[in-house]
């Protein structure tokens, strides 16, 4: 057995298309008509076709108990939070924040009020703090990481 992909309903699945291709960058790589994969192993499908798998009514599965979210990495956050800003109709969860680690998030929702993550990379959040003056040790204990996990990261940027 092998990891296919994580696919989430959605009402309305050209909005949805179109939301990940313009606030996130995805973009589709196989479209089904109700179904849908996107760059980074994201698919989307349907609520109908959906609920038509699951010999329900769309009516049965709406609204969806969300218990987690889809988490994304940015390769340059600065980047993203730039080109997030030049969507003000996208909805926030929260204010762009910084975790006790280090690692600066934003929380989205989407269309269907899926909670999109988009983070920091660690190894750009182990940069960072090297950058500013914290030597390696200093970073392992400023992201609370081993000293090993911290030298991987710098070799990764």
């Amino acid at each position: 057995m092998r990891w296919a992909e994580p696919v989430l309903a959605v009402r309305d699945l050209r909005r949805s298309l179109e939301f990940y291709e313009r606030v996130l960058g995805l973009e589709v790589v196989r479209d089904f008509g109700s179904h849908a994969a996107l760059t980074g192993g994201l698919a989307l499908q349907s609520l109908e076709s959906w609920a038509e798998l699951l010999d329900k009514t769309p009516e049965d599965l709406w609204p969806g108990g969300f218990g987690g979210e889809v988490y994304y990495e940015a390769e340059n956050f600065d980047d993203f939070l730039t080109e997030l800003s030049r969507h003000p109709e996208t909805e926030l969860v929260h204010p762009v924040r910084e975790h006790r680690w280090g690692q600066r998030v934003a929380r989205l929702y989407d269309p269907d009020r899926h909670i999109i993550e988009v983070g920091e990379s660690m190894a750009q959040v182990a940069r960072r703090f090297f950058d500013s003056g914290l030597n390696t040790e200093g970073v392992a204990r400023r992201m609370e990481i081993p000293l090993e996990m911290v030298r991987t990261l710098l070799k990764q940027e």
